[in-house]
């Protein structure tokens, strides 16, 4: 039975990503969920009492492993402008993923502030380690500049998104080139 509920949850868990993936925060509905899962809508209500519940499980399932993906591509150089380049680069590589792209949805939507909590927490470990790239390279203000680089890949990974102009790998490179030019101050 407890391997019955954790299938039906995972279920609920997997077309909550697509929903949001495919129609932001407002795609994200119970009877959405019980349509795409073949669930009643009063079993959906027993996973989960709120979409606020339902997003804060997914931030708390999704983000630990978008980001353990972003930082061993960190890990991987040895350099700090190879760290930095790693941490734009592997974002951007992401956003393709349905985890992702949820995970871009749900940071763009209303959140409770537990969800918020889930988020922060995930990329902190991250900001920390462009923090600590920026101070090996001298930065006077580090914990600034990883504040604005993260703003650059915000808004390359919207531009791929919206399905620009450019092929996604030139927003890629124009993203690398402005982030290294600029972290070099």
């Amino acid at each position: 039975m407890a391997e019955h509920r954790t299938m039906q949850r995972d279920a609920l868990l997997d077309a909550a990503r697509s929903l949001l993936s495919e129609g932001g925060t407002e795609a994200l509905t119970f009877p959405a969920l019980a349509e795409r899962t073949g669930l009643a809508r009063s079993s959906v209500y027993e996973y989960f009492r709120s979409r606020a519940a339902v997003v804060e499980e997914l931030c708390a399932v999704d983000f630990p492993v978008w980001a353990a993906e972003v930082e061993a591509a960190m890990e991987r150089s040895a350099t700090p402008e190879g760290k930095i380049e790693a941490y734009v680069r592997q974002q951007l590589a992401l956003v393709g993923d349905r985890r992702h792209r949820a995970v871009v949805a749900i940071s763009a939507g209303e959140l409770d502030a537990g969800a918020r909590e889930k988020i922060r927490a995930a990329h902190g470990g991250l900001i920390a380690m462009v923090v600590e790239a920026l101070m090996t390279l001298g930065h006077e203000q580090p914990r600034l500049t990883a504040m604005l680089l993260q703003g650059v890949v915000d808004a390359a990974v919207r531009r791929i998104e919206l399905g620009a102009a450019e092929e996604p790998d030139r927003i890629t490179e124009a993203a690398v080139t402005m982030a290294l030019r600029g972290v070099q101050g």
